[in-house]
């Protein structure tokens, strides 16, 4: 980890201004991920919950559980949603806070594609078109997939995770308390909720593990 006073995206290069002065340039796809505000905040990400055992929930794919939006990337989501069970509404709000819905989205710490894709999570992950949504949808379908078998189809978790990286979640035994992450788990949370699990159903992945590009 890197603690900079600034930094800007150069085409395939990221310029890292250091805080006593200078900078230097590294290539985009040694970048894993970066985090504009580390400030600790006091709020908690906290699900409502019934009374007794904290329950177990199911982000697995169900039919019935359709991508929340009605975009003409639908189809692509429950498609890739099926191959890898996971809840096609849950990727359509993460889409949704990550570009919403514009497949050409780069931003500004170098993140591509509908589900922002880091140029070296897009590598790890197989994509080489990360414009194309197809592509760009399983490779971030299967990085949810890889989140939600890390930390156990904790929603709360897996959503950190997928913004603040998984080193964050787990030096913090939860929900890091950086302002970006607390905000970013809490608007997915206002658009989709997660279903408590049925017992018998179970989270695990199922279906194949190929990544075409």
């Amino acid at each position: 980890m890197v603690k900079a006073a600034g930094y800007r995206v150069l085409g395939e290069e990221l310029e890292i201004s250091l805080p006593g002065g200078g900078s230097y340039r590294v290539n985009l796809d040694r970048v894993e991920r970066i985090l504009d505000d580390e400030v600790e905040v006091s709020e908690k990400v906290e699900i409502p919950r019934p009374e007794g055992p904290p329950p177990v929930y199911d982000l697995s794919f169900a039919a019935h559980r359709r991508p929340l939006y009605g975009t003409p990337f639908d189809a692509i989501i429950e498609a890739e949603a099926r191959r890898y069970n996971v809840d096609a509404a849950l990727v359509s709000a993460v889409i949704r806070a990550e570009s919403n819905y514009e497949p050409r989205s780069v931003s500004r710490k170098g993140a591509r594609g509908l589900m922002q894709l880091m140029p070296s999570t897009a590598r790890r992950l197989g994509v080489r078109k990360p414009f194309d949504p197809r592509a760009n949808v399983r490779g971030g379908v299967r990085y949810l997939r890889e989140l939600m078998d890390r930390f156990e189809a904790r929603p709360e978790l897996v959503l950190a995770a997928y913004n603040a990286g998984e080193s964050a979640v787990d030096s913090f035994g939860g929900v890091p308390p950086y302002r970006e992450t607390v905000q970013y788990v809490k608007r997915i949370l206002s658009w989709w909720s997660p279903v408590v699990a049925s017992p018998g159903v179970t989270n695990a992945r199922s279906g194949g593990a190929s990544v075409t590009r």
